[in-house]
């Protein structure tokens, strides 16, 4: 109420001020310093001699003193029409305040009073000053003080702040090739892998080979990358030396981060001796990037520009899977590719891979690229041979557990499906459970589910629990939600030198069919059987291999096209798809920077004829709905169709140019025997000897075993 009271006698006094200001009939009381003056001016001399008065007569206590204490004292007075000073209303907060304040204003001495049309009267007037008080001199300097800093606020003034040194400050280390400890992923290719694969698998170790890539921190474990490297270094002290013989192009490391900047080169020249155009070639050029940040984040990223003309049989089956929309080829394992010149193709790639490890039992990957399952040249299960694809991986790692769930995002090409130029899309999540039982036995146990966006169903979250089972959710989501498959993998290791390994995947399965004995076609199952003798006979770093495949036909398609178990018309699982029979016998030797590998693929498939006459599914080609056009229901043999018997000789040999980047100088040779029953459009008898020369960055598998 005071407040209020103060506040409305401030009003009433800036009312009487005005009307003094705009009527000339009305004049403010005069001290006798102030005589002689009028208007503006008698009014200014009026409030600077009673400021004067307060600020010489006014005595703050000592107590107040003491305390630092800092307020304001607004005083509501009135001069009489007798030229008396009576005080209204005081607003202070210390009650000491309020009493000194009264004392001092009783010590004005009588003045003329002020007048109303030249006749005395009375009026009320308010002054506020501050504690500690300050003279009219301090008011006037703080108010040019604030006066000139807000001219300075509107215009720049230059610091005197001196130039920070942050950037030039950083500090680096020598580069100690950190990434061979990290959880950055090692590319995935035999060859390299052949390199530690028998220290992976000693008889004890409590590791899970099957799920590839590996970490470098999966295998530093076992093998000493880093040291094995720098074994191969060469004695080389200049700068060009050092990076074309040892070490990475960019590298460095400061603290807790490091990053490996490199160009990727695939070079490669040859012939082929059975095509009309019988010159080969490849002309890859990238870049990769690798880095970790901390322990817990990984990445990698590598983008690459590649033209390449190929040997006759090899772009016949790129283009005999050519997606929907003009463009001439996929290439295997690569990509949707262009016309480049006349005979020849453009294929972009690009593969790219997150990895966060929070703890000793977590580790996430967000990536585009590739997955392996199994430790065979093969997998039936999920393979590397397919074109990349983004997908999210978790692996879990504890006590003999090792469990693998995988999300991929997938592309379906076929006209069938492309809508408004657009490819249509479906989804994979698989689960990989591995145990290792014993010392020498490991076994896995696999299941993967396919679907697509039918319904506008987008990501079906019902297949996302990681621990759920796939074909229980495939019959509960509708009759025809999904394609679902399980797995089962094993490995036993002999001794330290010789393991044994396979696989069994069942596609669909009817009990009722096995035991009738009629091989109904109902019976979709494929298996593998392998074995490696590393050292073989004695000889160090030589690693032999023999694998055999056996898959049925129509494993890996589906009664809805769409849900098959493949993307960009190539198989997830074996490359062939469906219907074949393989054996496959693998040597790989290598001793410092120099490597040769061996490998023989003998097989039968079972193709379709695709004439007028006979346009028969007979389960190879896993883009076709098994319900249609199946000429048989039982009596169904791995074979059916145009037998195609194939054997393929591949021998490779070359030297390690740079460890850092895999650079190899290598010379290759295959030789491809391909012979179908009946000869067609598509297949036909042919003898292909393909030779050539190359300098490559082996940092990825690439299949031409077809």
């Amino acid at each position: 109420m005071n407040k209020l009271i103060v506040l409305l006698s401030i009003f009433l006094g800036w009312v009487a001020n005005a009307q003094q200001e705009n009527t000339i009939s009305e004049k403010f009381p005069i001290f006798p310093e102030c005589e002689n003056q009028q208007g503006t001016e008698l009014e200014a001399c009026f409030y600077n001699t009673v400021h004067d008065f307060v600020f010489n007569n006014f005595k703050v206590s000592d107590e107040l003193q003491g305390k630092n204490y800092k307020g304001n004292v607004i005083v509501l007075f009135e001069v009489t029409n007798e030229g008396k000073f009576v005080v209204q209303y005081i607003d202070a907060n210390e009650k000491e305040l309020i009493e000194e304040s009264k004392r001092v204003f009783g010590l004005l001495p009588k003045i003329t009073p002020p007048s109303y049309n030249g006749n005395p009267t009375y009026v009320k007037y308010t002054i506020k000053f501050t504690i500690p008080l300050q003279s009219r001199a301090q008011i006037q300097e703080a108010k040019e003080t604030e006066k000139a800093a807000l001219q300075n606020s509107k215009k720049y003034i230059p610091s005197n702040v001196k130039e920070l040194n942050e950037v030039d400050g950083i500090q680096y280390k020598t580069f100690e090739n950190p990434q061979f400890s990290s959880h950055l992923n090692i590319p995935f290719s035999h060859s390299y892998y052949a390199q530690f694969d028998d220290e992976m698998n000693v008889v004890g170790t409590n590791n899970h080979t099957s799920s590839k890539p590996y970490s470098f921190a999966d295998v530093s474990k076992y093998y000493n990358v880093k040291e094995e490297t720098q074994k191969l270094y060469k004695n080389k002290s200049g700068w060009w030396g050092k990076k074309l013989w040892n070490e990475n192009l960019v590298a460095m490391q400061g603290e807790d981060y490091w990053f490996t900047l490199n160009p990727i080169l695939d070079l490669q020249l040859g012939r082929s001796q059975s095509d009309v155009s019988n010159s080969t070639f490849v002309n890859t050029r990238g870049i990769q990037f690798n880095g970790g940040l901390g322990k817990t984040v990984n990445f990698t990223t590598t983008i690459y520009e590649s033209q390449g003309r190929f040997a006759g049989y090899f772009n016949r089956f790129a283009e005999s899977i050519k997606p929907s929309g003009g463009n001439p080829a996929i290439i295997p394992g690569i990509g949707i590719a262009k016309d480049f010149k006349t005979d020849a193709y453009d294929f972009p790639l690009a593969e790219a891979n997150l990895a966060f490890t929070p703890s000793q039992f977590f580790n996430l990957n967000l990536g585009y690229g590739r997955n392996f399952l199994g430790d065979g040249y093969r997998s039936l299960l999920l393979s590397d041979g397919a074109s990349p694809y983004p997908y999210f991986k978790v692996n879990t790692t504890f006590w003999k557990i090792k469990y693998t769930n995988i999300y991929t995002w997938l592309k379906d090409v076929r006209p069938e499906v492309t809508v408004d130029r657009t490819y249509a899309t479906k989804y994979v999540a698989s689960h990989y459970l591995s145990l290792n039982v014993t010392n020498r036995w490991n076994l896995g146990l696999f299941e993967s589910v396919v679907w697509t966006d039918q319904n506008n169903r987008g990501f079906d979250m019902s297949f996302v629990n990681p621990i759920i089972f796939y074909r229980a959710v495939e019959f509960s989501s509708s009759s025809r939600s999904g394609n679902a498959l399980l797995g089962l993998t094993s490995k036993y290791k002999w001794n330290n030198q010789i393991n044994f390994y396979g696989q069994f995947l069942l596609d669909e399965f009817s009990l009722n069919d096995v035991k009738a004995g009629d091989k109904s076609w109902k019976n979709k199952f494929g298996y593998q059987l392998g074995a490696k003798y590393y050292h073989a006979f004695k000889v160090k770093n030589l690693l032999l291999q023999l694998e055999y495949n056996h898959v049925r036909p129509y494993v890996y398609a589906h009664s809805e096209a769409i849900t098959n178990y493949g993307h960009n018309n190539q198989s997830l699982g074996h490359n062939w798809g469906g219907n074949f029979k393989e054996v496959v016998a693998i040597a790989r030797y290598f001793k410092g920077r120099y490597f040769a590998d061996a490998k023989i693929t003998f097989g039968q498939r079972g193709l379709d004829f695709n004439t007028t006459e006979d346009s028969f599914n007979y389960g190879g080609n896993i883009y076709l709905d098994y319900d249609v056009d199946r000429p048989f229901d039982t009596g169904v043999t791995v074979g059916q169709g145009n037998k195609t018997t194939i054997f393929i000789a591949d021998l490779q040999a070359g030297y390690l140019i740079n460890p850092s980047t895999n650079m190899k100088l290598f010379g290759s040779l295959i030789y491809r025997s391909f012979d179908p029953t009946a000869d067609t459009a598509s297949a036909f008898k042919e003898n292909t000897t393909w030779f050539s020369l190359g300098l490559r960055c082996d940092i990825f598998n690439w299949y031409f075993d077809y």
